[in-house]
């Protein structure tokens, strides 16, 4: 079988470097990356890995070019992206530039230089916005009712690879994944927010608080490590054109996420509810159908929503430990 040519945008992120790991370990895929500084490889630890990993901007479109012209890939995974609702709210303007002019770019770059290639656009679960509970499960063809900027700027790059298939023909699959989380995810996330407030309050480190925002909110939550294994079956088993949620299918609100998580700690610990942590508008509840992937793909999760939370706090009492251990 021949090897392929795989090109991951955002390689270092945590969805990207989990990917990574995927694709070399199926054997007969060349790994080539693409991140942003001051992101770092031994951050995402990658640096133990076989590939090759090129700095740069994808709102660079000379950059975007010599990437793609260097590269010359089979498969192009495009998870680049300002990819926090927060920060989108704080600054929306550069939330646009990173996720939209990036896309336009790396698509163009695609289409002139590797016009046989592959390539998954990474949505999100936000594009549906304000869904109503007689609409859940959310199918591919719920409308769109984004209620925040992050949501908006995941549209255009979702709608975006649907244009570039149409025109100039992009082979361009796209998903809409919803909530994942894991190791190596970053704090502004709830689950690994949560992990870490525990990692530290057990290494005495902090109170034995927990400081939370809005838990009865419900989000449907997949491991990481099973999205990664979706997009990698979207891609090359998916229908060009077509879009894929990728979800379990059930939702759990986050006030179960935390009573998880705290049945795992390794001393009590209270809970207080912090207004900084409250987003400007929340969704009450997001739940994903994924019956269409399934069907195309034979995808299903694999890892059980404990399996996840353990391997998350294990990261994070590491994580601490490492930095306890620098400050020495």
């Amino acid at each position: 079988m021949p090897v392929l040519k795989a090109l991951i945008t955002g390689i270092t992120g945590f969805a990207g470097s989990h990917l990574a790991e995927y694709l070399i370990g199926l054997g007969d895929v060349e790994v080539h990356g693409v991140h942003r500084p001051p992101a770092s490889l031994q951050g995402a630890e990658l640096e133990r890995l076989p590939l090759r990993v090129w700095t740069g901007d994808l709102t660079d479109r000379a950059f975007a070019h010599s990437l793609v012209g260097e590269v010359r890939p089979d498969l192009v995974f495009h998870l680049a992206a300002q990819a926090s609702v927060a920060a989108a709210w704080t600054d929306p303007s550069s939330t646009f530039v990173n996720n939209v002019v990036g896309q336009i770019n790396l698509l163009d770059a695609v289409a002139t230089l590797a016009p046989a290639a592959r390539v998954l656009v990474v949505g999100s679960a936000e594009e549906y916005g304000l869904v109503h509970p007689d609409e859940l499960p959310i199918t591919e063809d719920q409308p769109f009712r984004p209620n925040n900027p992050y949501a908006v700027s995941k549209i255009a790059q979702d709608m975006l690879g649907y244009q570039y298939h149409v025109s100039p023909g992009l082979a361009v699959v796209r998903v809409r994944p919803f909530n994942h989380f894991g190791p190596r995810q970053r704090e502004a996330f709830v689950a690994a927010a949560f992990a870490r407030q525990v990692a530290e309050a057990e290494a005495g480190l902090t109170p034995p608080v927990i400081r939370v925002g809005n838990l009865e909110a419900r989000r449907d939550f997949t491991d990481v490590r099973d999205v990664v294994r979706a997009y990698w079956l979207a891609l090359t088993r998916g229908d060009p054109g077509e879009v894929y949620n990728v979800a379990t299918g059930r939702s759990l609100a986050i006030r179960e996420l935390l009573e998880a998580l705290l049945a795992l700690s390794q001393r009590p610990l209270s809970v207080e509810e912090d207004p900084a942590r409250l987003r400007p508008s929340d969704i009450p509840d997001l739940v994903g159908d994924a019956s269409k992937l399934r069907r195309q793909t034979g995808w299903g999760p694999e890892y059980s929503l404990e399996a996840t939370l353990r391997d998350t706090l294990d990261f994070w009492r590491q994580r601490v430990r490492d930095d306890e251990g620098n400050h020495r």
